[in-house]
């Protein structure tokens, strides 16, 4: 199919959900808003093909009076140089309208839930994860974002074993799917007193936040336990069995949420957890089940491979998937520079699905 025959069916397809809408009486409020929703998506794509057919009409207009003997020198010189421009603008209208054309991820406008765990590394591992999470702490209050933890596992040094966080706001599946997987730091840890520069590394997972009504769980399936929250040290620090515990068997999937003092907040947020990782691990076994030489990188968590190596020494960050190197470690982890690499991940990940649109038109 040529990109003019794409161009034509989504036409087709905003002028029929334009329709229905103008006329259709008595339709359910949910096929509505899901109607208005695509239409609204729609729409910033058929000004792009307005656009661009305005210029290729334009084009076809200023050839005609360069090759119109009638007209006089001065009027095809305007011409000519009309058509030169519109030519040099057409590759780039062009290429938006395929990026716009790009199959959407249905949870790129979701909220996210992301985890950060120590990983090899001992307490220099959970120094980086509290290191990690902060830098997204950070991000999050630059993008004006808001980051509530649902769940954080601290060690005696300030480290972190585990912080499980809620983000919410415009776009933050979108930007923070690609930072899931294995992140690696090389510095001297504060407590290597010969100077040597130590190698660890933490595990960051993504995952977008479902609704109940998107991934339903069964009571029947689950298994609800309280307990007394406890700090770093393994002290408790009230003494009311307000953390809970929820087990899901079929999957095997374990939650926990101690954070609020109120059981009631920590069961809601244990089950917002369990509702993402239950979704997550379902989308994986349906990838693979597709594609068993093809593994997606949204919210896997458990890959072997680094993604990301911090090097303080050398005030370096590489992100080894698409060999991008930064040479401003520390406004990476302040949040600042974390762009530069995020959307070098975004335009990359575009590029390779252009090629396959191509490829496969």
């Amino acid at each position: 199919m040529s990109l003019d025959d794409k161009l034509d069916q989504v036409l087709a397809r905003h002028d029929e959900l334009s329709g229905r809408l103008a006329t259709e009486t008595g339709m359910d409020p949910r096929t509505m808003g899901e109607l208005s929703r695509e239409l609204s998506e729609l729409e910033p794509v058929v000004e792009q093909i307005h656009r661009l057919r305005r210029a290729r009409r334009e084009m076809a207009d200023a050839e005609a009076m360069m090759a119109d003997p009638e007209a006089d020198s001065e009027m095809r010189a305007l011409a000519d140089e009309e058509y030169r421009a519109l030519k040099e603008q057409l590759p780039a209208l062009e290429e938006e309208i395929r990026l716009a054309l790009l199959p959407k991820d249905a949870n790129d406008e979701k909220n996210a839930i992301l985890e950060v765990r120590a990983g090899t590394g001992g307490e220099e591992a959970a120094l980086f994860a509290r290191d990690l999470f902060r830098m997204y702490e950070k991000y999050a209050e630059l993008k004006g974002w808001r980051l509530e933890v649902l769940s954080m596992e601290e060690t005696d040094m300030g480290g972190a074993k585990e912080v499980v966080a809620r983000v919410s706001g415009q776009g933050v599946f979108a930007k923070l799917k690609f930072e899931s997987g294995v992140h690696r730091v090389q510095r001297v840890p504060d407590t290597e007193s010969g100077g040597r520069i130590h190698t660890s590394a933490a595990t960051v997972a993504v995952l977008p936040e479902m609704e109940d009504v998107e991934v339903h769980v069964e009571e029947k399936d689950i298994r609800v336990d309280t307990f007394r929250a406890q700090g770093a040290g393994g002290q408790h620090v009230n003494t009311t069995d307000s953390a809970v515990r929820i087990t899901h068997f079929p999957s095997g999937v374990v939650v926990s949420c101690q954070e609020e003092k109120s059981q009631h907040k920590n069961r809601a947020k244990a089950f917002t957890i369990l509702r993402s990782r239950l979704y997550e691990q379902q989308r994986r076994e349906q990838e693979q089940a597709r594609d068993d030489n093809r593994r997606l990188q949204v919210g896997s968590g458990d890959r072997s491979e680094r993604v990301r190596t911090y090097n303080f020494p050398q005030d370096r960050v590489t992100d080894h998937r698409i060999n991008l190197t930064l040479y401003k470690l520390e406004k990476v982890l302040a949040g600042e520079a974390l762009d530069d690499v995020v959307d070098a991940l975004i335009a990359e990940d575009q590029a390779e699905k252009l090629a396959e649109m191509v490829a496969g038109a």
